[in-house]
């Protein structure tokens, strides 16, 4: 992924960043009318311990849902090749 303005890093980004979570839609979501039954976001990260903290927190329930919201996106995690 392409840092838009580097200047403003604290710390230049890892030269590696193997680990992933690749987020999808659940089947039946309404929001796939909107982006394609295809869609898809990737994260990664240069650690798997830095990948599985960001998991942790996106699986998690968000604070604002109301009783009886589950969240509709499903996570995986992707390694690298030969791991």
């Amino acid at each position: 992924m392409n840092t838009c303005h580097d200047h403003n890093l604290r710390e230049p980004p890892p030269e590696s960043r193997p680990y992933g979570i690749r987020v999808r839609l659940r089947k039946g979501d309404p929001f796939r009318n909107l982006v394609g039954d295809d869609w898809e976001k990737q994260h990664w990260y240069a650690t798997r311990a830095e990948r599985e903290q960001a998991l942790a927190q996106m699986d998690s329930r968000y604070v604002y849902f109301r009783p009886g919201d589950q969240p509709a996106l499903d996570f995986e995690r992707v390694d690298p090749q030969g791991a």
